[in-house]
C-alpha cells in the first residue's frame, strides 16, 4: 500500500499550524504548566508528533484519566504508552485526541482549565458521566478518546 503526497501547499499549511500552536502554548505558558507538571511528577518527556511533547510516567491520583494534556504536553500513565503507538493509517486515536485539546489550550490559554472542569461538572450532571456531554471532550473526538 503506498501512501499519497501531501500537496505542498497543504504540507505547509498544516505545518503553520502545529507552528502556531506550539508558539501559543509557550506564549500563553500552558507548555511551560504542562512542563511543570511533568517534572513535578517525575515524567519523562520525549518529542512527539505535530510539535507534542510526551510525557509518560505520570502516577499521581489525579487525574484518573489514562492521558491528560496540557499546552502541548501530554502526560500519560505507564499503561496508556501503548496507546500512542501509530497505526498504519497516521497517529493513534488517542494521540489525535490529545492533539485537539493542545489546540484548545492554543485557543483558550490558561481558561481552558476552569472551563473544562465547568464543562466536566454540566456534563456529569447531565449524563452522568464527566465526557459524554463535555464540549471539550466531543470537539476532541469522544471516541478517539477512548469514551465511546
Amino acid at each position: 500500500m503506498t501512501s499519497r503526497p501531501v500537496p505542498v501547499g497543504r504540507r505547509r499549511s498544516y505545518t503553520g499550524r502545529v507552528n502556531l500552536r506550539q508558539l501559543l502554548n509557550i506564549i500563553n505558558l500552558t507548555t511551560p504548566a504542562g512542563l511543570l507538571l511533568a517534572r513535578a511528577g517525575h515524567c519523562a518527556v520525549k518529542p512527539g508528533p505535530d510539535g507534542l511533547l510526551l510525557a509518560g510516567g505520570w502516577t499521581w491520583p489525579l487525574p484518573k484519566a489514562a492521558a491528560f494534556t496540557v499546552g502541548n504536553v501530554i502526560l500519560y500513565r505507564p499503561r496508556a504508552a501503548r496507546l500512542f503507538s501509530p497505526g498504519p493509517d497516521g497517529p493513534a486515536p488517542l494521540m489525535r485526541h490529545e492533539a485537539r485539546h493542545a489546540s484548545q489550550y492554543a485557543g483558550l490559554g490558561l481558561a481552558f482549565l476552569p472551563l473544562y472542569f465547568a464543562a466536566a461538572g454540566l456534563s456529569v450532571l447531565r449524563t452522568g458521566d464527566p465526557a459524554s456531554g463535555n464540549v471539550f471532550e466531543r470537539l476532541a473526538g469522544l471516541a478517539d478518546g477512548g469514551y465511546s
